[in-house]
């Protein structure tokens, strides 16, 4: 026989915070994947934009013949490419505060862990 009395009240506790700090974590978890899909939802967006604005500017240069259709197209594919290169320029912006974000939350999640292993630990 074994002198130790558990406690069934401390073992629940420990359980009930352990439970709702992953589920808390995977909630965080998901909202991250769902702002990475909306982010890669909108660049892709911005390039089928881009490639729309491109067809559409070589189709119009077509109807018009001549030396001045040709230089009118490639002015307006060079300020396709600007405009496109600018989006490119805000999404990458938007993507490093959004990693950024992710990984402090991340972070926070692993020091609550250590602090709670830590007073488990002490508590035992």
């Amino acid at each position: 026989m074994t002198d130790r009395t558990y406690d069934l009240n401390a073992w629940l506790e420990t359980y009930k915070d352990t439970v709702t700090s992953f589920s808390r974590a995977q909630q965080d978890g998901f909202r991250a994947l769902e702002r990475f899909a909306r982010f890669n939802y909108a660049v892709a967006g911005d390039y089928l934009d881009a490639g729309l604005a491109h067809a559409k500017a070589t189709v119009t240069a077509r109807a018009a013949v001549g030396a001045q259709a040709v230089a009118d197209l490639l002015a307006k594919q060079a300020e396709l490419g600007n405009q496109l290169s600018e989006k490119l320029r805000a999404r990458a912006q938007e993507f490093s505060s959004l990693a950024s974000e992710v990984q402090e939350s991340v972070g926070s999640f692993a020091a609550d862990a250590a602090t709670r292993a830590a007073g488990t630990k002490k508590a035992a």
